[in-house]
């Protein structure tokens, strides 16, 4: 048991911050301990009677610990000096670096901002890593940060396999989980692996973070999968440390709630206690590696200092609890142990203790005078890269026909020797083409596999590909983009599919905040490919409401870093296909591609029956430039309609309105790529033109059109005339109602005779 903690604290202590007095504590203790055994136990040794953590494993995770305490203490002090700029830190959850120890560094880590303690452990993996200079540079932001580049404060190592999180309050459970899954699926596959196939993911979080409902999907799925006998191996660390910031978690919630839970194999461990801890820690860690099984370690841990430096914990925490929660810190317990039981003397962990400590400051003074990024060009470096003529190499690439043949059947199967066809019909095919062509693409979602989609999109590719290729979900659109991190990460092409863009909003953290910020927060070193599918957009004839008619496009126009593309028909559809699955194989890039659903079918342009909006499929090598738009009527000056989607066959109804009504000759632009939008193809399709048209079906207050005037105010034309049809700013209704919200063609004809009058 412990020894006692100074208490109360002494009147010379009373202006000090909690810190200090943790500080304080540690030295005050050690010095009040009784001296152990002359003798220290051999390192092959239990640490104490019954143990199963051996003296050498004890001395190295204490030395973790105190590179993770020191770490911490070193930031409260140098923040002050705007020598650091981050202070979440990790004392009193040390004792997860028991985790990095049983677990290996090839064991992908997803990692709460409080495991300072496995990251110093976890170093021990490989020879010649500094876990002391890697976390300094962070802190102070240095570019010279081999995590993040500068960009964040992060846990996070290339060659240790711990993929770097920012936003830690359960968003990153459902890529841990996805990746575990991905192991499991590769394996099935033949996919090789970039790390041996019997792998675990590891993700820690804190018990505040459970509640959360980003973890609840993943829980709820890692149970679903286990029902199922889906191995799934994945071991969420739950550190409890009893608070959340200010809020504290109900005394036995995370135990009551978890204990139980099917298909979530439940551990408990004391993370206070190194020597009782362990053997608990290291059953967790084989149980998941043996069963593929889902496992949840309950990790008992206490926070120190507060949740930041900025947090004062004395304004609102009584003291005599303070004082209680300080008396539970694990290093006075690891202190204890050492010197109890031999391994150490008061001395030696005092002459430590102040080792590390001097060992963190040199390393945070040295770390302070390495360059920061100084420049938006180094910052946004590895957000977006592109690589355009390996890009457009590997678009074009089409070495697979022999594999091509096979899947369609003949020669005059092909699809570029079929009549002309309408859009889910090309984009069909193009997917195919893409299975042929990348035998590591995955494509899941909700109805994608036997029904083929809800608009049959899909279909086919279950029976030409098998069910380890093409596969359902649950209804979980969260789950669904953390599996695409997952295969991802694994070094698969993931194309899942979101049913209807309205069903995205409530995952959208998972592009936003997750998928599309890896490679920033990673300096590039990690990368998640993956082509999105997302049905939607509006003219669905009032069917479904707003959950099958959403315009909503800003939600993912606003994300740094990600590509979409929309097309409006067949052909454009599978030459960009092509082109982003090319993208993210070749940048790694985070890619969308909204589907037009009312555009699926259409087969007519001007009346029913003319076919004008069915077109040939194209030839295998052929491919579509990123940012590169289509023009109709090249050369027209008098009016040019610039739009995307739907807005593509309405403004080419419209012109022919225009001519008849107004003499004018009409240039139809279809933008086909809104992320990022190509400013100087906008401006140069307005250079000459007399007016200008926007049609946009997304909403007045936030859609495209705002992007594509801009673009073309910044390129000196904002003195043309120029109109902007566009959504309102209401939601879809129902029936025939919806169609008094969205632009049509008597709106674009309505625009032009405006611009008659000026």
């Amino acid at each position: 048991m412990f020894a006692s903690v100074p208490h109360p604290i002494p009147a010379r202590m009373k202006g000090l911050n909690r810190a200090e007095i943790c500080d304080f504590n540690f030295t005050e203790f050690v010095k009040g301990l009784p001296e152990g055994p002359r003798s220290a136990p051999q390192d092959e040794a239990p640490v104490v009677p019954g143990s199963a953590l051996d003296v050498r494993g004890f001395r190295e995770l204490f030395q973790s610990q105190l590179i993770s305490r020191h770490l911490d203490l070193m930031a409260r002090v140098l923040r002050v000096q705007n020598k650091v700029f981050y202070t979440i830190g990790s004392s009193g959850h040390e004792g997860n670096a028991m985790v990095a120890r049983a677990a290996r560094h090839t064991d992908p880590a997803f990692l709460h901002y409080r495991s300072g303690g496995f990251m110093a452990e976890r170093f021990r993996k490989l020879p010649g890593m500094d876990p002391v200079m890697d976390s300094a540079l962070s802190f102070a932001a240095s570019k010279d940060d081999p995590a993040s580049g500068g960009r964040h404060k992060v846990w996070g190592s290339k060659p240790l396999w711990v993929l770097p999180q920012t936003s830690t309050i359960a968003s990153h459970l459902p890529k841990a989980l996805g990746t575990a899954m991905a192991i499991e699926a590769g394996k099935r596959l033949g996919h090789p692996l970039p790390i041996p196939e019997d792998s675990i993911t590891i993700c820690s979080f804190g018990d505040a973070s459970a509640n959360h409902a980003t973890a609840q999907t993943a829980f709820n799925t890692a149970s679903w999968s286990a029902y199922q006998k889906l191995p799934a191996p994945v071991l969420f660390v739950c550190e409890d440390n009893g608070i959340g910031i200010s809020v504290k978690t109900p005394s036995g919630w995370i135990g009551e709630s978890f204990r139980n839970r099917p298909g979530l194999d439940y551990f408990q461990a004391d993370g206070l206690d190194l020597a009782h801890g362990y053997a608990d820690v290291q059953r967790a860690v084989q149980h998941c590696r043996q069963t593929r099984r889902p496992t949840f370690l309950h990790l008992r841990t206490t926070r120190l200092m507060g949740h930041a430096g900025t947090d004062f914990e004395i304004e609102w925490r009584a003291l005599d609890e303070l004082c209680a929660v300080e008396a539970s810190d694990p290093l006075l317990r690891s202190a204890q142990i050492a010197v109890e039981s031999g391994v150490m003397d008061k001395a030696e962990v005092l002459a430590l203790y102040e080792q590390t400590r001097q060992r963190c400051f040199a390393a945070a003074e040295a770390a302070d005078q390495r360059p920061r990024l100084a420049s938006l060009a180094e910052v946004v470096r590895p957000l977006a890269p592109y690589s355009p003529d390996k890009v457009q190499a590997e678009a074009a690439r089409a070495d697979f026909a022999a594999r091509r043949l096979q899947v369609f059947g003949s020669e005059a199967a092909l699809p570029e020797n079929q009549p002309p066809r309408h859009l889910a019909v090309q984009i069909n095919q193009a997917l195919h083409d893409l299975f042929c062509k990348y035998p590591e693409t995955v494509l899941f979602g909700e109805d994608v596999a036997q029904k083929g989609g809800v608009y049959t999109v899909s279909k086919g590719l279950l029976k030409a590909f098998g069910a380890r290729r093409v596969f359902n979900t649950l209804l979980d659109e969260t789950m669904i983009l953390g599996m695409a991190q997952g295969f991802a990460n694994m070094g698969m092409l993931p194309v899942p599919e979101i049913q209807y863009l309205a069903y995205l909003h409530n995952a959208a953290d998972q592009l936003r905040g997750e998928a599309c910020s890896l490679q920033f927060f990673s300096n590039d070193q990690y990368r998640n490919p993956m082509l999105v599918r997302i049905a939607g957009l509006g003219y669905q004839k009032g069917f479904g409401g707003h959950f099958h008619n959403d315009n909503s496009i800003a939600a993912i126009r606003d994300i740094p870093g990600l590509v979409v593309g929309c097309p409006s028909r067949g052909d454009d559809a599978a030459t960009m296909l092509r082109t982003l699955a090319a993208l993210s194989r070749v940048d790694g890039r985070v890619c969308v591609f909204l589907e037009p659903i009312a555009l699926y079918m259409t087969k007519d342009l001007h009346q029913a029956g003319d076919g004008q909006w069915l077109f040939p499929y194209p030839a295998a090598d052929e491919a579509m430039l990123p940012g590169e738009g289509r023009v109709y009527a090249e050369g027209a000056a008098d009016l040019v309609i610039f739009t995307y989607g739907n807005g593509v066959p309405m403004s080419l109804r419209a012109a022919t309105g225009i001519e008849a009504a107004h003499g004018w000759k009409v240039k139809v632009v279809d933008l086909r790529w809104l992320v990022p939008l190509n400013a100087d193809f906008i401006a140069a399709q307005a250079a000459g033109t007399r007016r200008i048209i926007v049609v946009d079906e997304g909403r007045r207050s936030a859609g495209v059109g705002e992007g594509v005037i801009t673009a073309l105010v910044e390129a000196g034309h904002g003195a043309l005339p120029m109109r902007r049809v566009v959504g309102a700013d209401t939601y879809t209704p129902l029936a025939g109602a919806a169609l008094l919200v969205l632009p049509g063609d008597n709106d674009i004809l309505n625009a032009a005779a405006e611009l008659a009058q000026e």
